[in-house]
């Protein structure tokens, strides 16, 4: 088998010269700085706007369409069943709150009020936002779009990606008809995604996920999860993906949204072993474990579910980065964090992806030979 470097079916879809993605980030790690800046090198730039009304959606792409002449794609998360439901009771939500009392206190943060905890903004509503906004791809995870947004995306022209974490899931996506379909192994850094079964029954490793669902699906195939260097990518594509969506090593980035506490650990000895966790947003992600994730392993089970406890920790969390302390922080990260650059610049991680593509002829070069 011969593998040679080509934008491919995807890049020939997307109309990118790398077959390379910038994993989208949620919550504040995404900029437009960093999308930019990829979608000006050749790759595919993404925003994650799950937590953005349909305003500042507007407002975003048109922030990204004035950065960049190049494609690039916003993310939404489709809502999965219950998440959206009302806040539970005061008695409750008080002892979850009383849970974290310690660590409010600690850091000077104020623990946010019962009426202060929002309502996620509405899917419906964003994504119509998204469509009218017409971004050049819109790219969604956490489940399968409507048939109405796959629809009008066509009308518009637009290209969609979906994001599976198993073969079942790759094959629902296939059968919407989107465009492309991330194959999300367990080894991806941040949340989980998915939809069709538990996350205990969807922890598939990116290298065993990959060639079962270029197996199972028409559409092109991009491989996410441990990607950080060459290697990783040449071997997504001797299993079949068609391109490869780098998550983690972006985030390392100057440009990413990234505090500099979090940026710091990754890419270092700390940032070899993961986790899967609840403790920080309700759902289960994958992240660097500190001092907070081990306190609080006993409550795994214990604490409410997304958005609730995301809601909860928001203070926590922005106060610790604030403060410089990485131990309260969520280090979202993923197995191959420990591959990360050293401080690049998006650009030259990008261009250094490029030069190791299958058929460039220049062989992997580790970090400290850059």
């Amino acid at each position: 088998m011969t593998l040679t470097h080509s934008p491919g079916r995807l890049g020939s879809l997307l109309g990118i010269d790398h077959p390379i993605i910038q994993g989208p980030f949620g919550g504040g790690l995404s900029s437009v700085a960093l999308a930019a800046a990829v979608s000006e090198g050749g790759g595919l730039g993404s925003y994650g706007a799950h937590i953005l009304t349909p305003e500042a959606i507007t407002g975003l792409v048109t922030e990204l369409k004035a950065a960049t002449s190049r494609p690039f794609a916003v993310n939404l998360w489709v809502p999965l069943e219950g998440e959206r439901s009302v806040l539970p009771d005061r008695t409750v939500l008080t002892a979850h709150t009383e849970r974290l009392r310690p660590y409010y206190d600690q850091l000077g943060a104020a623990a946010p009020a019962y009426e202060d905890l929002e309502a996620l903004p509405d899917f419906d509503d964003q994504v119509d936002a998204l469509l009218a906004a017409a971004p050049p791809v819109i790219s969604f995870v956490m489940g399968i779009p409507p048939r109405r947004v796959v629809d009008e995306a066509r009308r518009r022209g637009i290209a969609l990606i979906g994001t599976a974490t198993t073969v079942d899931e790759a094959v629902a996506l296939d059968d919407v008809g989107l465009d492309a379909i991330v194959a999300s192994g367990s080894d991806a850094g941040g949340h989980r995604g998915a939809f069709l079964a538990p996350v205990r029954e969807s922890l598939v490793g990116t290298f065993s996920l990959v060639p079962q669902i270029a197996d199972a699906v028409t559409a092109p195939v991009i491989a996410a999860g441990g990607i950080a260097d060459g290697r990783g990518i040449r071997a997504a594509f001797a299993l079949g993906a068609d391109a490869v969506q780098i998550g983690t090593a972006f985030l390392a980035t100057r440009e990413s949204g990234a505090s500099d506490v979090h940026r710091r650990r990754l890419g270092t000895p700390a940032a070899r072993t993961t986790v899967l966790t609840r403790l920080f947003s309700g759902r289960t992600a994958r992240g660097i474990p500190n001092r907070f994730v081990r306190d609080m392993a006993a409550y795994e089970d214990a604490v409410p579910p997304y958005p609730v406890q995301n809601a909860l920790m928001q203070p926590i969390r922005r106060a610790a980065a604030a403060q410089g302390r990485p131990e309260y922080v969520n280090l979202w990260a993923g197995q191959a964090a420990a591959l990360a650059g050293d401080g690049l610049r998006a650009r030259e991680y990008l261009a250094q992806l490029v030069k190791e593509l299958p058929g460039r002829g220049v062989p992997y070069a580790s970090p400290s030979a850059r």
